[in-house]
Formats: C-alpha cells, structure tokens, sequence
C-alpha cells in the first residue's frame, strides 16, 4: 500500500514527497546479536544496512544511514522504539540506526522483569530492605527510564525538546480515577527527574480532564489509547487547554503526543464485515484503521492551526504529533509493514516494537 498521510493530508508539496520505490517503510528484523541492527527496506532488492554501536561507548564505527534516518530526515516522520529492558545499553545501536525515542507500558516491563535475571539483584535488595512488591516495581521501573532518558537525551537537546523521549505509563488501576492519575502523574514527573521524560496517560473518559491538568502544570505526557476520532478531539483540547492554563510565558518545553491505536480497529471493523459476508464487505477489510488514522491527521491539522493555536505557538509551544501506535498488524494475510506503509507524513511518530521476543505492539 503506497498512499500516505502526507499525500491526503499534509501541506507538503507532492514534490517532497519519496518515490514510493525508495522508502517502503522501516521493516526492521534483528541479527542474533542485540549489538547488530539489520535494516531492510520492504519491497527492496538490496542488501540490508548494518548499523554498529559499541555497548561501551555508543559510537562504534562510523553508522551508516538506514530507512529509519531518511523517514525522520526526508519525510518529517520520528520512529520509535515501543520495548525497553535492561540492559538499557541495548538502545545504543537502535539510536545510532536511526530510533529517535522509546516507549513503554506495565505489560513491557512485567515480561523484562519476570523473563531476565538482570533486575533480580536489585529486587532482592528492595525487598531486603522492607520494600513491597509494588513499590519494588516502581524502582525499578524508574531505574530504566532514566537510563534510557540518558541515552536519549543528545537527541533531545539537539532537537530543542521536540523528540528523544521516554515514555513510563501510569498504574493502569488509575484508568477510571481523574485526580489520582493527576497525583501518580506529579510523582513519576518528580522521581524520574528528566527533561525528556513523557508519562503516559490513558485516554479514558476520566483521565481526558487529568491531561489538561497535568499539562497545566507543565509536565509533558504521551496520551495513550487513542481509539476513536471523537476522543482524539477531546485530548487535543486537553493539550490545548492545558497550555493556556498554565500561565508559563515559555511553553517550549512542555509537550505531548496522542497515542492512536490503528491495527485494533481492524482487528474490530473486519469482524463486523465477515459477518455482513457480501463481497463488498469484504473488499473493505484491512482499510478502516487507515482510513481513521487519516481523518485523525486531517483533524490534527485542522486543530494546530488559526488564531487559537498562533497565539500558544508565539509562547514556544510545540503542536501534540500524533503518534501511530499498534503498528504492528494482526492478520498474518495483512502485509507486515500495511500500517507502517501507510502512515508515512510530516510531524508523526510511529512506534513499533523491533524485537521479536517483545510480543506488545
């Protein structure tokens, strides 16, 4: 599939845009090696990159560009990394092959601390020292995010804040709780002590009003869960509103992207047309997760544009990209890179989650 976002909907001149040819999409795939990044472009006969860093030192030989460094330097799109386990050093020769971020959630980090012996120290230690299971965890958790907001951390200040974050969700109990994600927001922010970190809230009914205030109180957040345009207007003005009440006269610093779920909605909308079972039904499977993905877009730049918006960019803020989330698809008869493919366009983030032991997409 070659249509792309910022083909419908970007004020970008077509001109700017890849042959479709030359950037299919980052397909990544793993050597045994974690030090040795394989980047193969779909749809390409050609050998794949090799991008090497040393674990020691992040800057082994000389990296040559891969698909991910044209996706970001060509077509305005920063990809991300959704996985994150010690050691955290791992995440060298993904920045050096071209990944601009990372992300992470409780599921990611219950499979790194219950499938790796690297955490069993320090969970012995907090344990020994009176610790409960829960506050162990956020120890730990805690421990990585900053490792990895270190590592990432040239990227931020090279891009003036606009990319190199890591993303710690929120205790996923708090989905149904307004100020207790406020509360849990306020702390991660304290602990972590990082610019470049993003907590990760959850766009239910009750955590759209904690957005706005997290963001009032110049904290950055990835809104997650993100499944339908309606709510994705919502969060916007949650950022929105959020900026405007924070009464800081430098908004630059304080940013967020919106977390839109895509290949669920498939997964979903195929469903309902296997059980209508006409063959137009069924010629329109594997096509609404895009076909929203691009409406959310053009909502995007509908709502970072005009007087409203003008007046919060003049105080340095940053528009809340979207970021294409569950990237990865769930029918084995879909093309692998379908989603990625698709959703190639300027101010964007896509995530996916390079290695294959790492099952959350």
């Amino acid at each position: 599939m070659t249509g792309t976002v910022s083909k419908l909907a970007a004020p970008r001149p077509a001109a700017a845009l890849l042959p479709p040819a030359s950037l299919r999409s980052a397909a990544l795939a793993f050597a045994p090696s974690p030090r040795r990044l394989r980047v193969s472009i779909a749809g390409r006969a050609r050998s794949p990159v090799v991008a090497m860093a040393s674990a020691k030192e992040g800057n082994g030989a000389p990296t040559k560009k891969t698909a991910l460094h044209d996706l970001y330097e060509l077509q305005g799109l920063s990809p991300w990394y959704d996985n994150l386990c010690r050691p955290v050093t791992d995440l060298l020769p993904l920045i050096a092959s071209g990944v601009r971020g990372v992300t992470s959630n409780p599921t990611i980090f219950q499979k790194a601390i219950s499938s790796s012996s690297a955490y069993d120290d320090q969970f012995k230690q907090l344990i020994s020292a009176g610790k409960d299971a829960e506050s162990a965890y956020w120890e730990l958790v805690i421990k990585d995010i900053q490792d990895a907001c270190k590592l990432f951390e040239p990227i931020y200040n090279e891009t003036d804040g606009a990319d190199g974050y890591v993303s710690v969700e929120v205790s996923p109990r708090l989905a149904n709780d307004t100020q207790g994600t406020v509360e849990a927001a306020k702390w991660l922010h304290k602990v972590v002590n990082r610019p470049n970190v993003y907590i990760k809230i959850p766009a239910t009914a009750e955590c759209v009003p904690s957005i706005r205030e997290v963001i009032s109180n110049g904290i950055s957040v990835n809104v997650t869960l993100i499944f339908s345009i309606v709510r994705y207007e919502a969060v916007i003005d949650a950022y929105l509103d959020g900026l405007e009440a924070s009464g800081l006269s430098d908004l630059s610093r304080v940013t967020s992207v919106a977390s839109f779920f895509v290949s669920r909605v498939d997964t979903l909308i195929d469903k309902m047309l296997e059980k209508i079972g006409t063959p137009e039904a069924l010629s329109l499977r594997g096509k609404a997760a895009v076909a929203q993905a691009k409406l959310a877009n053009q909502l995007y730049q509908k709502k970072f544009s005009g007087p409203r918006w003008e007046a919060l960019a003049k105080k340095g803020a940053k528009k809340q990209r979207l970021l294409w989330a569950s990237t990865g698809v769930k029918n084995p008869a879909y093309p692998d890179t379908l989603y990625v493919d698709s959703l190639i366009g300027p101010d964007t983030v896509s995530t996916r989650c390079l290695t294959k032991r790492c099952m959350h997409s």
